[in-house]
């Protein structure tokens, strides 16, 4: 019996031996595990963020695509402006030119008095040594009671009376019915207050004739 217990005793021992020793591998085993999962995550996360995304290369050849076509939107409208201000400055010449043209065109001869013709009453005046004022018009005429061939009209009105334009109060100015291309004003002088009726017409290439002169 005694033998008996002893061997039972052995078995005992070596069994729960053996249950102690599969306990501590098993946690030897799942502590390992933890180290390595820590580790690679730990590795994993250090690598994400030393080394960036690379933008794919469709990206990069759609921003340098749409980076071309602003600087190619911004030179033609930088060419459109140009070409804007160098035709304003264009016509701008252009004007000055037509209006040196004109003053220097429409400087008539002045008028011989001596063979003015006056009416009983003193009041009507044709003088055959009145000419055309001039013109920078061409090609058919029609009277246009504005721009050019306006300031060509009180040029010839300047001519016939003597008033400088400047001290010249317009009245009105039209169309005379009696007369094909044909024009009359109403005019008086600023500082004299003198009042005139004034007959113009159209002679082609060579500009506006006064023809009679009615003082009112």
């Amino acid at each position: 019996m005694s033998n008996d217990f002893k061997s039972n005793s052995r078995s005992g021992y070596r069994a729960k031996r053996k249950k102690t020793n599969l306990v501590l591998n098993s946690l030897i085993v799942i502590v390992l595990l933890l180290i390595i999962f820590v580790a690679y995550n730990i590795f994993a996360s250090g690598n994400d963020k030393a080394a960036p995304k690379k933008e794919s290369p469709k990206t990069e050849q759609t921003k340098t695509v749409d980076k071309e076509q602003k600087d190619t939107a911004g030179t033609e409208q930088k060419e459109k402006q140009e070409q804007k201000a160098a035709k304003n400055d264009s016509s701008s010449d252009k004007d000055v030119e037509d209006k040196q043209e004109s003053e220097e065109t429409a400087a008539p001869e002045e008028a011989d008095d001596s063979q003015a013709v006056v009416s009983e009453d003193g009041k009507t005046i044709e003088n055959p040594s009145w000419k055309p004022v001039g013109t920078v018009q061409t090609g058919e005429h029609t009277p246009v009671y504005s721009g050019v061939d306006w300031d060509e009209m009180l040029t010839a009105i300047s001519y016939a009376t003597g008033i400088d334009q400047g001290n010249m109060t317009v009245y009105w100015l039209g169309r005379d019915q009696s007369k094909t291309n044909a024009s009359v004003g109403t005019v008086a002088a600023k500082d004299t207050k003198e009042k005139f009726q004034v007959f113009i017409e159209w002679v082609d290439g060579q500009g506006w004739k006064p023809t009679k002169v009615i003082k009112q």
